[in-house]
Protein backbone atom coordinates (compact mmCIF):
# COMPACT_ATOMS: atom_id res chain seq x y z
CA UNK A 1 0.00 0.00 0.00
CA UNK A 2 1.13 3.35 -0.65
CA UNK A 3 0.71 6.38 0.95
CA UNK A 4 -0.47 8.98 -1.88
CA UNK A 5 -0.75 12.52 -2.53
CA UNK A 6 -2.15 14.76 -5.66
CA UNK A 7 0.99 15.78 -7.69
CA UNK A 8 1.77 18.36 -10.43
CA UNK A 9 2.64 16.87 -13.92
CA UNK A 10 4.11 20.18 -14.83
CA UNK A 11 6.32 19.86 -12.12
CA UNK A 12 7.82 16.48 -13.53
CA UNK A 13 7.51 17.50 -17.48
CA UNK A 14 8.59 21.20 -17.42
CA UNK A 15 10.97 21.86 -20.33
CA UNK A 16 10.75 18.55 -22.04
CA UNK A 17 9.95 17.84 -25.66
CA UNK A 18 6.35 17.01 -25.92
CA UNK A 19 7.01 12.87 -26.33
CA UNK A 20 9.07 12.56 -23.37
CA UNK A 21 6.54 14.72 -21.34
CA UNK A 22 4.06 12.26 -22.16
CA UNK A 23 6.20 9.61 -20.58
CA UNK A 24 7.11 11.64 -17.58
CA UNK A 25 3.63 11.91 -16.76
CA UNK A 26 2.74 8.70 -17.05
CA UNK A 27 5.41 7.61 -14.81
CA UNK A 28 5.84 8.00 -11.24
CA UNK A 29 8.45 7.78 -9.21
CA UNK A 30 8.76 5.52 -6.14
CA UNK A 31 9.38 7.90 -4.18
CA UNK A 32 10.62 12.17 -4.45
CA UNK A 33 11.20 13.83 -1.60
CA UNK A 34 11.72 17.49 -1.04
CA UNK A 35 9.43 18.95 -3.51
CA UNK A 36 6.01 20.39 -2.48
CA UNK A 37 2.91 18.54 -4.28
CA UNK A 38 4.91 15.77 -5.96
CA UNK A 39 3.54 12.07 -5.36
CA UNK A 40 5.36 10.10 -2.19
CA UNK A 41 4.99 6.59 -2.53
CA UNK A 42 5.87 4.84 1.00
CA UNK A 43 5.84 0.84 1.49
CA UNK A 44 4.11 0.41 4.22
CA UNK A 45 6.00 -1.46 7.43
CA UNK A 46 4.73 -3.49 10.12
CA UNK A 47 6.65 -4.27 13.25
CA UNK A 48 6.20 -7.68 14.72
CA UNK A 49 5.39 -6.44 17.84
CA UNK A 50 2.44 -4.13 16.61
CA UNK A 51 1.04 -6.76 14.88
CA UNK A 52 -2.23 -8.36 16.65
CA UNK A 53 -4.94 -10.99 16.35
CA UNK A 54 -6.67 -10.40 12.60
CA UNK A 55 -3.38 -8.41 11.45
CA UNK A 56 -2.70 -9.46 7.84
CA UNK A 57 0.80 -9.01 7.01
CA UNK A 58 3.55 -10.37 4.47
CA UNK A 59 6.18 -12.95 5.45
CA UNK A 60 8.60 -14.55 2.87
CA UNK A 61 5.90 -12.86 -0.22
CA UNK A 62 3.42 -14.79 1.18
CA UNK A 63 0.18 -13.43 2.95
CA UNK A 64 -0.32 -14.25 6.22
CA UNK A 65 -3.80 -13.89 8.78
CA UNK A 66 -2.50 -13.29 12.58
CA UNK A 67 -5.29 -15.94 14.54
CA UNK A 68 -3.19 -15.09 17.76
CA UNK A 69 -0.31 -13.09 19.03
CA UNK A 70 1.90 -13.58 22.64
CA UNK A 71 4.51 -11.22 23.36
CA UNK A 72 7.28 -12.65 25.66
CA UNK A 73 9.26 -10.09 27.79
CA UNK A 74 12.84 -11.09 28.45
CA UNK A 75 13.66 -11.51 32.47
CA UNK A 76 17.06 -11.18 31.98
CA UNK A 77 19.03 -7.76 31.35
CA UNK A 78 19.56 -7.21 27.34
CA UNK A 79 17.26 -9.83 27.00
CA UNK A 80 14.97 -9.53 23.84
CA UNK A 81 11.56 -9.19 23.26
CA UNK A 82 9.82 -11.84 21.25
CA UNK A 83 6.37 -12.03 19.52
CA UNK A 84 5.00 -15.54 19.23
CA UNK A 85 2.66 -15.65 16.36
CA UNK A 86 -0.20 -18.49 15.15
CA UNK A 87 -0.93 -17.26 11.42
CA UNK A 88 -2.69 -18.88 8.55
CA UNK A 89 -1.30 -18.79 5.61
CA UNK A 90 -3.70 -16.99 2.96
CA UNK A 91 -2.80 -18.94 0.09
CA UNK A 92 -2.66 -22.47 1.31
CA UNK A 93 -5.03 -22.29 4.30
CA UNK A 94 -2.35 -23.82 6.28
CA UNK A 95 -1.67 -22.56 9.82
CA UNK A 96 1.29 -22.13 11.61
CA UNK A 97 3.41 -21.00 14.88
CA UNK A 98 6.60 -18.95 14.36
CA UNK A 99 8.38 -16.32 16.81
CA UNK A 100 9.35 -13.29 15.52
CA UNK A 101 12.05 -10.42 16.90
CA UNK A 102 9.87 -7.52 18.12
CA UNK A 103 11.38 -5.03 15.72
CA UNK A 104 11.34 -7.41 13.13
CA UNK A 105 9.22 -5.25 9.98
CA UNK A 106 7.15 -7.13 7.56
CA UNK A 107 4.95 -5.40 4.59
CA UNK A 108 1.68 -5.11 4.16
CA UNK A 109 0.21 -7.04 1.49
CA UNK A 110 -1.48 -6.28 -1.74
CA UNK A 111 -4.82 -7.17 -0.59
CA UNK A 112 -8.58 -5.92 -1.71
CA UNK A 113 -11.56 -6.52 -0.57
CA UNK A 114 -14.12 -6.67 -2.91
CA UNK A 115 -17.99 -7.10 -2.87
CA UNK A 116 -19.68 -10.68 -4.56
CA UNK A 117 -22.15 -12.76 -4.89
CA UNK A 118 -22.29 -16.37 -4.71
CA UNK A 119 -23.17 -17.96 -7.95
CA UNK A 120 -22.67 -22.11 -7.91
CA UNK A 121 -20.28 -24.78 -7.88
CA UNK A 122 -19.25 -27.75 -9.64
CA UNK A 123 -16.72 -30.13 -9.63
CA UNK A 124 -13.59 -27.64 -10.54
CA UNK A 125 -14.46 -25.42 -7.99
CA UNK A 126 -17.26 -22.60 -6.42
CA UNK A 127 -17.98 -19.27 -8.96
CA UNK A 128 -18.83 -15.69 -7.64
CA UNK A 129 -19.85 -12.55 -9.49
CA UNK A 130 -17.65 -9.31 -9.10
CA UNK A 131 -20.02 -6.89 -8.02
CA UNK A 132 -17.84 -3.87 -9.00
CA UNK A 133 -17.15 -4.89 -12.71
CA UNK A 134 -19.41 -7.69 -13.31
CA UNK A 135 -16.69 -10.29 -13.85
CA UNK A 136 -17.08 -14.11 -12.94
CA UNK A 137 -14.84 -15.45 -10.22
CA UNK A 138 -13.70 -18.55 -9.79
CA UNK A 139 -12.29 -20.11 -6.26
CA UNK A 140 -11.14 -23.83 -5.80
CA UNK A 141 -13.40 -26.01 -3.04
CA UNK A 142 -10.09 -26.01 -1.31
CA UNK A 143 -9.90 -22.54 -0.58
CA UNK A 144 -13.42 -21.99 0.06
CA UNK A 145 -13.62 -24.86 2.09
CA UNK A 146 -16.78 -25.38 4.74
CA UNK A 147 -18.43 -22.31 3.54
CA UNK A 148 -20.39 -23.67 0.91
CA UNK A 149 -22.48 -24.86 4.18
CA UNK A 150 -23.66 -20.80 5.03
CA UNK A 151 -23.81 -20.24 0.76
CA UNK A 152 -27.01 -19.82 -1.52
CA UNK A 153 -27.29 -18.55 -4.55
CA UNK A 154 -27.36 -14.45 -4.69
CA UNK A 155 -26.15 -14.72 -1.19
CA UNK A 156 -23.61 -11.31 -0.95
CA UNK A 157 -19.92 -11.74 0.71
CA UNK A 158 -16.73 -10.33 0.04
CA UNK A 159 -13.27 -12.09 -1.59
CA UNK A 160 -9.89 -11.56 -0.70
CA UNK A 161 -7.51 -10.67 -4.00
CA UNK A 162 -4.24 -11.16 -3.90
CA UNK A 163 -1.49 -9.21 -6.39
CA UNK A 164 -5.05 -9.01 -8.12
CA UNK A 165 -5.73 -12.70 -7.91
CA UNK A 166 -9.01 -13.80 -5.77
CA UNK A 167 -7.37 -16.26 -2.60
CA UNK A 168 -10.14 -16.40 0.06
CA UNK A 169 -13.44 -15.42 1.28
CA UNK A 170 -14.91 -13.09 3.71
CA UNK A 171 -18.10 -13.98 4.95
CA UNK A 172 -20.75 -11.76 6.42
CA UNK A 173 -21.39 -11.85 10.21
CA UNK A 174 -24.99 -13.41 9.36
CA UNK A 175 -26.80 -15.52 5.99
CA UNK A 176 -30.19 -16.51 5.96
CA UNK A 177 -30.95 -19.66 5.36
CA UNK A 178 -34.16 -21.77 4.30
CA UNK A 179 -35.29 -24.42 7.14
CA UNK A 180 -35.63 -27.94 4.62
CA UNK A 181 -36.07 -30.52 7.62
CA UNK A 182 -37.36 -29.86 11.64
CA UNK A 183 -37.92 -32.54 14.51
CA UNK A 184 -41.38 -32.11 15.48
CA UNK A 185 -41.97 -30.29 18.82
CA UNK A 186 -42.64 -32.49 21.95
CA UNK A 187 -46.48 -32.32 23.14
CA UNK A 188 -46.70 -29.50 25.64
CA UNK A 189 -43.75 -27.55 24.42
CA UNK A 190 -45.15 -23.70 24.14
CA UNK A 191 -43.57 -20.81 21.41
CA UNK A 192 -41.58 -19.25 24.20
CA UNK A 193 -38.27 -20.79 22.75
CA UNK A 194 -37.54 -22.83 25.74
CA UNK A 195 -35.57 -25.61 24.62
CA UNK A 196 -33.81 -27.02 21.40
CA UNK A 197 -34.17 -29.32 18.60
CA UNK A 198 -31.77 -30.09 15.45
CA UNK A 199 -33.05 -28.96 12.11
CA UNK A 200 -31.81 -29.37 8.37
CA UNK A 201 -31.29 -26.04 6.68
CA UNK A 202 -31.43 -25.61 2.32
CA UNK A 203 -27.44 -26.01 2.28
CA UNK A 204 -27.44 -29.39 4.37
CA UNK A 205 -25.84 -27.40 7.47
CA UNK A 206 -27.39 -29.02 10.72
CA UNK A 207 -27.86 -26.69 14.06
CA UNK A 208 -30.00 -26.47 16.79
CA UNK A 209 -32.82 -24.02 16.61
CA UNK A 210 -36.21 -23.03 19.68
CA UNK A 211 -38.82 -25.44 19.08
CA UNK A 212 -41.14 -23.67 17.75
CA UNK A 213 -39.57 -23.25 14.02
CA UNK A 214 -40.94 -25.09 11.45
CA UNK A 215 -39.71 -26.53 8.10
CA UNK A 216 -39.90 -23.66 5.33
CA UNK A 217 -38.84 -21.20 7.75
CA UNK A 218 -35.99 -18.51 7.58
CA UNK A 219 -33.81 -18.30 9.77
CA UNK A 220 -30.49 -16.25 10.39
CA UNK A 221 -27.32 -18.11 11.36
CA UNK A 222 -24.30 -16.53 12.40
CA UNK A 223 -21.17 -17.16 10.30
CA UNK A 224 -18.34 -17.28 13.13
CA UNK A 225 -20.45 -20.07 15.59
CA UNK A 226 -22.87 -21.46 12.93
CA UNK A 227 -25.65 -20.84 15.64
CA UNK A 228 -29.03 -20.09 15.35
CA UNK A 229 -29.30 -16.15 15.72
CA UNK A 230 -33.23 -15.58 15.18
CA UNK A 231 -35.92 -15.67 12.47
CA UNK A 232 -35.11 -13.93 9.22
Amino acid sequence: MGVCCVYDDRLLTAGLPPLTSLLAALYTPPSILGSEGLRIQLAALIDAINIKRKTVFEFENVPFYCMDAQISTPTARGGQTLVRLKMRNLLTSAVMDKTFKAGEKFKEPDLQLIPVSYLYSDGDGSYFLDQENFETLSLPAQVVGDALDLLVEGTLLHAHKYNGNPIGLQLPMFVELEVAEAEPAVRGDTSSGSGTKMAKLETGLKVRVPLFIKQGEKVKIATETREFSGRA
